[in-house]
């Protein structure tokens, strides 16, 4: 499993606003596919939050690699491998 926290550059919120819809499709498609499984805004907006399932980190590079926003130049992902030990989240095994 692996948490992926998205930051964002300074200024590249006009950007990112252009590129919205097609952020939704993107995150929507591996929700469907059960890649995603939560995500979230950051509060205050420097970036977003996305629990992703999954063992291979190549594979969940690749997928993150396919975001629309990286075009802007202005966001980069962090991949954190996670071992869940306990959830109270269905779906989520520990």
């Amino acid at each position: 499993m692996f948490l992926l926290l998205l930051h964002y550059d300074d200024g590249v919120h006009g950007e990112l606003d252009a590129l919205i819809p097609e952020h939704y499709e993107y995150v929507d498609r591996h929700m469907k596919a059960g890649t995603f499984l939560l995500t979230a805004r950051r509060d205050p907006r420097v970036g977003g939050v996305i629990l992703a399932d999954g063992t291979d980190r190549e594979r969940i590079e690749a997928i993150t690699a396919e975001d629309p926003f990286l075009r802007t130049g202005g966001v980069r992902y962090e991949i954190i491998a996670i071992e869940p030990t306990r959830s109270a989240l269905a779906g989520i095994t520990v």
